[in-house]
């Protein structure tokens, strides 16, 4: 496993880059904002929200898709990322 966080503001970011292979990712907020999450081309209007909950949000990727973050304008909030190593 492999445990890291990212620093998400008003610019795309991703979160988690793309693999050769299916895994799993848990995802945290550690503030208290919004957190829109999708493909490179999310936006806050249009991607998925999540927000800080007491266990942390649980999902997989496909082999070939990676995770990108948005928050709203002028917002900053941080992510916690567990997933597998990619090699």
């Amino acid at each position: 496993m492999k445990a890291y966080k990212v620093t998400v503001t008003d610019t795309v970011v991703q979160l988690v880059p793309r693999d050769d292979l299916n895994r799993p990712v848990y995802l945290q907020i550690e503030g208290n904002k919004t957190v829109y999450i999708g493909g490179p081309n999310v936006t806050a209007a249009q991607g998925f929200p999540i927000v800080k909950h007491t266990a942390p949000l649980e999902g997989g990727l496909p082999a070939g898709d990676g995770l990108w973050a948005i928050c709203a304008v002028a917002e900053t909030e941080v992510v916690r990322i567990i997933t597998i190593d990619s090699d």
